[in-house]
């Protein structure tokens, strides 16, 4: 197809897909507003319909959320499948730890932890900076994914998009395109609501990510310009001569074809990487350069080392669920879940204001009463008898919301229990606890039942780890540094080199090793390591590992606080 025609086929496609996840994203809008403290009523009598908006709100929805906030980075866990991988899986385990630092997670995480559970899941975007030379992180808010129809996997959908903001300089330094004046096509992509007025200074760009075979197409755009078109965009590019199909190696300052002289050229993805010259890796092992070998008519003649080029081979987007559902992309949303309570409340609130703003003191008394203020005198009632004495009174009314105020109460119990939030989870007082082991289990029973969203977590973090390992294994040309710190509480230093997980099959063809399991490191307790150090020294000092004087149960203590990464831990040793 040509561009033109390839630009009207996505087109259609996202506009069919929007369609059909247009629910959805209604959906993502009430969520978004019950967190900023939603005042419109919903009738939940029939035949009493919304009486204007709640005076003020008590926003549980956003309480709960922030007592759900998780500000830790799980840490990355890598295993060999391969008694001889160990070391590579260690010299993972530290890159990955080391990239977390340089990627800045904890400001990520932090609008990660908000957005997961108001909207039931979030994306993390991967990249890789061609110009930086290094993996880039970002957030995707679910409103800028719009995914396959009735697909509900990321790994099993054909085809999804991704509408991004970006300021038109941007696009135009990028992909050195001029864009038309226009307004933002798609303003709801900010992550707002579906009312948010588009800009003038800002453009959406389309991007569709595609499955071809075992491959990983891409194709963007931003109104009806097209920006990219890689059918491939996981694998290297070269540029070769648009005639001859040389490869540009020498054409010099000129841009000649040095084979035939041509000067136009264009790009192609390469199946296979050339090596002129030895590589030396850097744990010592070499990789051999060109070498020379004969030709059909024995005349010798030099070729290089080829070895095939690597491709991560999956989506750079991650999802990373609240709580999964059954026959749903993203999981289930917490402010979607008490979304009811909330607007109870809601009501509760606006009946309690305009009881309370009615309540007060009523006098009563004849029509003839006339009442003056002298400031001399203060207050004066004139009567013209004394019979419409008898006449004045005062009545109290006091307005008793005592009913409401016993609701307002059960609704908000109600909405954490939902949630699986308890007192001594928040950190209020909790009578129900009387010491403090007592309201340390309180908090873990609490936390058990909100294991799944850990859980959920931690998966997505894993598919993070593994995405970064195959980017650098695929794109990292040059050894990275590596620093760490070893078991004795040491900083190290070393280097991770791609090259170094290049082998040799029994027929001697080449083939890169990614064979490694990713998972994160579990705690218990808000990932408190603390807490597990005190429970080894307390089996240690009741004898759990035998007499606390023998070196045996000394050597059995170490090598378990070890284990919890305990610093100038070193049991393992004899």
């Amino acid at each position: 197809m040509t561009k033109p025609e390839t630009l009207r086929f996505w087109q259609e496609r996202l506009q069919k897909s929007r369609a059909a996840y247009a629910e959805a994203l209604l959906s993502m809008d009430e969520n978004e507003r019950l967190y900023r403290g939603e005042r419109s009523l919903r009738p939940f009598v029939e035949g009493v319909a919304a009486d204007g908006e709640a005076h003020h709100v008590r926003n549980i929805v956003a309480e709960n959320i922030e007592s759900l906030v998780d500000s830790s980075i799980p840490q990355p866990r890598v295993r060999a499948l391969r008694p001889e991988d160990e070391s590579r899986a260690r010299l993972i385990e530290h890159l990955l730890e080391g990239e977390l630092d340089r990627l800045h997670t904890e400001e990520l995480n932090d609008m990660q932890e908000r957005t997961v559970p108001i909207q039931g899941g979030g994306f993390w975007l991967l990249e890789w900076d061609n110009g930086e030379g290094a993996a880039a992180l970002s957030l995707v808010h679910p409103k800028q994914l719009i995914p396959q129809e009735g697909v509900h996997s990321l790994a099993d959908m054909d085809y999804f998009f991704l509408l991004q903001p970006q300021t038109r300089a941007q696009l135009s330094r990028r992909y050195g395109v001029t864009l038309a004046g226009g307004a933002e096509e798609s303003p709801e992509a900010r992550g707002l609501t579906d009312d948010t007025a588009a800009s003038d200074e800002l453009l959406t760009r389309c991007t569709a990510y595609y499955r071809d075979g075992d491959r990983i197409g891409l194709f963007s755009w931003c109104d009806d310009t097209v920006l990219e078109d890689l059918p491939d965009c996981q694998a290297r590019l070269r540029r070769v001569c648009a005639a001859c199909g040389a490869a540009d190696a020498l054409t010099g300052e000129s841009g000649v074809c040095a084979a035939c002289g041509g000067e136009e050229w264009q790009e192609e993805a390469m199946d296979w990487e050339e090596l002129w010259l030895p590589v030396e890796t850097a744990h010592g092992a070499h990789l051999p350069g060109a070498r020379w070998e004969t030709d059909a008519d024995g005349q010798p003649i030099l070729r290089p080392t080829r070895i095939p080029v690597y491709r991560p081979g999956v989506y750079p987007v991650v999802l990373q669920k609240n709580i999964s559902l059954f026959g749903q992309l993203l999981g289930d949303s917490d402010a979607a879940k008490i979304a009811d309570f909330q607007n109870a409340i809601n009501w509760l609130n606006q009946k309690i204001d305009r009881r309370l703003m009615a309540a007060g003191t009523v006098i009563t008394g004849p029509a003839s009463a006339d009442f003056t203020v002298d400031p001399r005198d203060h207050r004066i009632l004139r009567l013209e008898s004394a019979a419409d004495k008898a006449m004045i009174d005062t009545y109290e009314f006091t307005g008793d919301v005592s009913q409401e105020f016993a609701q307002l109460s059960q609704c908000y119990e109600a909405s954490r229990q939902v949630l699986g939030i308890t007192d001594s989870f928040q950190g209020r007082r909790d009578e129900t606890a009387t010491s403090g082991r007592a309201k340390e289990f309180a908090a873990a029973q609490s936390e058990g039942r909100l294991e799944s969203k850990r859980r959920m977590k931690e998966a997505a973090w894993a598919r993070i780890f593994e995405l970064l390992f195959r980017c650098h294994l695929a794109y990292s040309d040059a050894p990275r540094p590596v620093v760490y710190t070893d078991r004795r509480g040491e900083t190290c230093y070393d280097r991770f080199d791609r090259y170094d997980f290049l082998e040799q099959d029994e027929e001697g063809n080449y083939y890169w090793n990614d064979r490694f399991a990713f998972s994160c490191e579990s705690t218990t307790l808000g990932g408190s390591r603390e807490k597990l150090w005190d429970e080894v020294r307390r089996n240690f000092d009741s004898g759990a590992y035998g007499d606390p004087a023998t070196p045996e149960a000394r050597k059995t203590f170490w090598q378990e606080m070890q284990k919890l990464h305990y610093p100038l831990s070193c049991g393992t040793e004899e």
